[in-house]
């Protein structure tokens, strides 16, 4: 499972929470919302095609904020602000999902 995948997945488990994680993907940066075990970026054009990942396997996770859900982007509600990928393992481990893209 990609990291991409384990944050989806982490949403389901925790419908309470957004997450937007900025990323590289290449050279190029990219800012993803994830919400309910959906992706979307906030910088580029999303697939319709829920099969894409919006985060491929080759991105690299620079930072992770955790919003409380609903998102509101005039009054956005930060539970955590840039959590990196190695700090938000044992948020995944919580829910059962350990790293499993090794």
């Amino acid at each position: 499972m990609t990291p991409g995948e384990q944050l989806e997945q982490y949403t389901l488990q925790c419908p309470q929470e957004v997450l937007i994680v900025t990323a590289k993907i290449g050279t190029e940066p990219d800012e993803v919302m994830i919400f309910r075990g959906f992706s979307s970026s906030l910088m580029r054009p999303t697939s319709p095609d829920p099969d894409v990942p919006v985060l491929p396997k080759d991105a690299v996770i620079e930072t992770i904020d955790r919003l409380q859900a609903p998102y509101l982007p005039e009054q956005p509600q930060y539970l955590a602000q840039g959590i990196s990928w190695p700090e938000f393992q044992p948020l995944l481990a919580a829910v059962g999902l350990g790293r499993m893209d090794l």
